[in-house]
This record gives structure tokens, sequence and C-alpha cells, in this order.
């Protein structure tokens, strides 16, 4: 395992992480509590150590199970959490970016998650009228100093991909940035990661491998049960990122397992600090902590450590 500064804090992290999304429900099957056990298990052996999830994979459902699996392990992780929505069945949300709500949130995180403080505690995909909520950061920044939060980050929403917000993040306090980025989406790189870069922020790229599809394992004929969140693409989306993955296939050296190839791509770009994929069994976690050692990850990179 490679390991990078998250931008300027003090917090050393894998080059691969694991993101928990799945865990809350979303992604076609349930997860017990054993299941979870093992994966990050192994996922420690293999020198993984920061986990990102969110208030709203399940109601807290997620944190709950990870929290479980790391009880009286805490020291050997970096917890990255987020803030802003409460759950809702059918892949809805609530918006609860007030102060009160926020802090409600928190305290149900660190419950949920075993622990007393968080390393990275995130805005949630919000709007920036939502990031600009009058007394939000001043509160969070409260939080910090009370020890309960060691670091505050941004996780910028897919569709708003705000660079207003990360150009903001020096000013209200936050030391890092969430972004989906891969082969295949790479918006953040014309505007986004510039800003991070000159602020010295961390850059966690979420959905590294668009969805699984960038495995290579997918066909135009795929179909995603109804309790899976892509179930809900369109099919002429589905065309278009599988026509996309088709093309990127040419790119993946012989004999390199797609997935694997496909994180390294992202961990290549100067801006990146981590790649958080899911995973939904020990298999695809030793897949993934593989890709670390690909040649396409330099250890000249500029947060190598």
């Amino acid at each position: 395992m490679k390991y990078r500064r998250l931008g300027k804090t003090d917090i050393r992290v894998s080059v691969i992480g694991i993101g928990t999304w799945q865990l809350g429900g979303e992604w076609g099957r349930t997860f017990e509590q054993a299941e979870v056990d093992v994966m990050l298990e192994r996922a420690a052996e293999l020198g993984v150590n920061l986990i990102d999830t969110a208030e709203c994979y399940g109601d807290h459902l997620s944190e709950k199970l990870i929290g479980q699996a790391i009880k009286g392990r805490r020291e050997k992780w970096i917890i990255a959490t987020k803030f802003g929505h409460g759950f809702k069945p059918n892949f809805e949300r609530d918006n609860l970016f007030e102060p009160a709500q926020v802090q409600e949130q928190l305290e149900e995180s660190l419950t949920s998650l075993k622990t007393d403080y968080i390393d990275l505690y995130q805005f949630h995909s919000g709007t920036d009228e939502m990031f600009d909520m009058p007394g939000l950061w001043e509160m969070l920044q409260k939080q910090v100093k009370a020890g309960k939060v060691r670091h505050l980050g941004i996780s910028i929403s897919s569709k708003l991909r705000s660079v207003y917000q990360v150009n903001k993040s020096s000013a209200v306090g936050a030391k890092a940035i969430q972004v989906v980025y891969n082969r295949i989406e790479r918006k953040p790189e014309e505007q986004i990661f510039e800003s991070c870069i000159r602020q010295n922020l961390g850059v966690l790229a979420r959905i590294p491998l668009a969805s699984g599809f960038l495995s290579g394992k997918y066909t135009c004929d795929a179909k995603f049960a109804g309790s899976d969140v892509r179930s809900i693409r369109q099919d002429d989306e589905m065309s278009e990122i599988l026509e996309e993955v088709t093309k990127v296939k040419s790119e993946v050296p012989q004999g390199t397992p797609m997935a694997q190839w496909a994180l390294a791509w992202c961990l290549r770009h100067p801006a990146v600090t981590c790649v958080i994929p899911g995973c939904k069994t020990v298999e695809q976690v030793e897949s993934n902590a593989m890709a670390a050692d690909l040649p396409d990850i330099s250890n000249d990179h500029p947060q190598a450590v």
C-alpha cells in the first residue's frame, strides 16, 4: 500500500480507501454485520486505512455497521463521514443543513460509529445556498475546537460540481474535497482540481469505477434490481456509458484487470489523494488494494509520504 498526506492536514491516508454507500442497502443487497467485519478486517491487513461513509447511507446504517466492525480498533482507521441529508426510501433525501440539524446529525454519527471523534466531516452534496447557510461553518468550527471533528471537508454534488464551494474551502476551514472522478467523468480536471492544488486541499475521488462500469463486466443488456441505485438510469444513459467503457478498454494494458487500471488512472492526477471505490466482497477489497501496486502510481506524487 502507498500513502499520501491529505492536503494540508496531518492525516496520512492509503491511496486506496473504501466507499460504503453500498452498506446502506441501495446497491442491490443488504449486508450482515459479519460480512462487513470480514471486509474491513481484510482491508486493514492490506494497508487500507480510510473509510468513507455518510449519514444517509441508510438511516446511519452504514455508519452503524462500520462502528461495530472497527470497535476496539478505532485508532487504526481514518473515518470520513458527511452531513446534510436525512435518509428516505426510493433513493430520496431530506435536506438538513440548518446548524442545529447538523449538530444533531453529528451526535448521531458519533454514536453510530461508536467513536468520540470524526477524522473528516464533510458537507454533503448541497447547493451553494445551503453551503452559505448562516452559522453553519461557525458551528462546525466549534466542533473542531471541541475535538469532535479533526478536519472539515466538502463533498461536491455530482450534478452541481460547484467550483464556488471549492474556491471558498479555505475560507470556511475545509481542507479536503470529495468529487466524482473517473476515466469517463473528467469534469473536475477543468477547474476544480486547479483550485484544489492552489489551496493544497486533499482530494477523495468517489465513484472511481463509474458505479462499477469500469470493471468491464457489464454489457448493454445489464439489468439491475429495483433496490440498486443504478436501476434508475435511463436506457440511453446506460448505452452512452457502456459505449465509453468500450472505447476505454483499449487503453488498459494486457494482463491488467480493468478495475485496477481505472483506480490507478485516477491516482495519476497530481490533485488526487485517494480513491474510494465501493466493495461488496472480500475479493473486491483485495482487487482494489492491488491497484496501489500498479506502475501508474508514482512515489513522486506531490502528496506522497
